[in-house]
């Protein structure tokens, strides 16, 4: 079967900046958490940033320029934080290699998992098209990353396995 990398706080798992998680409550994430599809992990803690921790943005670009070394990750307190996600990222790509994972749900807006958009990096909340760190790795490296707003486009790109349809929900 499958397996699908999720953003562990997605999953109820305390990992944000903040401390707190952002449960996903998606039938079509408790399905696939019932057929054991589910491979969680938070980029930032398994680049090792520790829960709580000042929040960060990518300054002059996305996760791309980032990986590419243009671009750096700052916290909201002015230290370079780019060494723990690019970790991180790495981390999540030996977990989707690992597990043969070609699909990802992560977390939009953030650094490392935002897909579609995150921060513009002046901490005003301003968001912009985009890849985090960790998204922008994967995407890469063939894994498709869709956010927890896109869980439906998801669901249809994991429409088959082995040739059998598994798009029940």
């Amino acid at each position: 079967m499958e397996k699908v990398l999720v953003s562990a706080c997605l999953l109820g798992d305390l990992v944000r900046y903040n401390g707190a998680a952002l449960i996903l409550e998606d039938q079509t994430l408790t399905q696939w958490r019932k057929e054991g599809r589910l491979v969680s992990i938070c980029p930032e803690v398994a680049g090792g940033l520790p829960v709580p921790r000042p929040r960060a943005e990518i300054v002059r670009g996305d996760g791309h320029t980032v990986l590419n070394g243009r671009s750096s990750v700052i916290s909201i307190t002015g230290q370079d934080v780019t060494r723990f996600f690019l970790t991180g990222a790495q981390k999540a790509l030996e977990l989707a290699r690992a597990y043969i994972i070609r699909l990802a749900v992560f977390k939009e807006g953030s650094p490392s998992c935002g897909s579609g958009y995150i921060y513009d990096g002046s901490f005003s909340g301003i968001k912009k098209p985009g890849n985090g760190v960790a998204a922008a790795l994967l995407d890469k490296n063939g894994v498709r990353v869709f956010s927890e707003r896109n869980i439906s486009e998801a669901r249809k790109y994991l429409k088959r396995e082995n040739g059998i349809m598994v798009d029940s929900i």
